[in-house]
């Protein structure tokens, strides 16, 4: 999704100190079924970064000069409309709010922080799981 070229250009980019409204966009988040209960298990993960965790009371956050919060443009509702193949994770899919600073990508954002706004497609169980953890709701674009 982002080549080497498009990091190389964050690095020599000058901020100009715009400043943009608020920053809506997709992404899935990967779930681990539990065998036995361990830490952890309770919450969202990161597809790529598989030991990054997305905990409800706090932003998710990374720097974007190395590797930042990745979403997408346009909404995704399904492992076959995802970039990425997973294998047989299970994947929910929603909305997030971006802020800080936010490197534009062809097909997404790359962003220093994000938080979970709706989780709206996925697993129905697992999804009335994980909306009341991180107390959110499907949009009701998304029904």
């Amino acid at each position: 999704m982002m080549s080497i070229d498009e990091n190389e250009l964050a690095w020599r980019l000058k901020h100009e100190g715009i400043r943009a409204g608020e920053i809506v966009a997709y992404r899935a988040w990967r779930v681990i079924v539990p065998r036995w209960f361990r830490d952890g298990e309770d919450r969202l993960h990161s597809v790529l970064m598989k030991h990054y965790v997305w905990h409800p009371d706090e932003p998710a956050s990374d720097d974007v000069q190395t590797h930042g919060i990745y979403s997408l443009r346009n909404v995704i509702r399904s492992d076959e409309e995802y970039f990425y193949s997973v294998g047989n994770a299970l994947l929910l899919f929603g909305k997030v709010k971006l802020w800080g600073e936010v490197v534009e990508h062809e097909w997404g954002y790359r962003s220093q922080f994000g938080r979970i706004v709706s989780l709206d497609y996925g697993d129905p169980e697992l999804l009335e799981k994980f909306r009341k953890i991180y107390r959110v709701n499907q949009t009701a674009t998304a029904q």
